[in-house]
């Protein structure tokens, strides 16, 4: 019999809800390729975004999150699918931050990706080319 292969999680937590307690069917996992998002509890649904391609992070600290340690980031990417992505009231946000960070330089590094080469060639707009008509 093959074995099934195991994901190792670099990182994982769930969605926290009133007072910071993890009472939720939202769940989190970082992997050393992909960031994984997986709502639901019959039904479930996972979203996924391969590192390589987040292109800028934003961390929100809102007073009721900050009093019981946690904190959301958004992740921009140039993912078809989920261009942002919400890791809502996490714990240590900060530290999940520098993690995501680390591994998305890793995967650029090994896929020799910058956020300027995720950008399309209809990003600028040139009019300079009118002009000369």
């Amino acid at each position: 019999m093959a074995k099934k292969s195991e994901i190792n999680y670099i990182w994982t937590d769930k969605k926290r809800t009133f007072l910071g307690l993890p009472i939720s069917f939202t769940r989190y996992f970082l992997t050393e390729k992909k960031f994984i998002s997986r709502i639901g509890f019959l039904s479930i649904t996972e979203e996924e975004i391969d590192l390589y391609k987040i292109t800028d992070k934003k961390l929100t600290l809102s007073f009721g999150q900050r009093i019981f340690g946690c904190g959301s980031i958004t992740v921009y990417s140039r993912d078809t699918d989920t261009p942002n992505t919400v890791i809502k009231s996490i714990k240590n946000p900060r530290k999940v931050l520098e993690l995501l960070d680390k591994n998305i330089e890793i995967q650029r590094d090994k896929y020799r990706t910058r956020g300027r080469d995720l950008i399309g060639n209809d990003y600028f707009d040139n009019d300079d080319d009118d002009d000369n008509t």
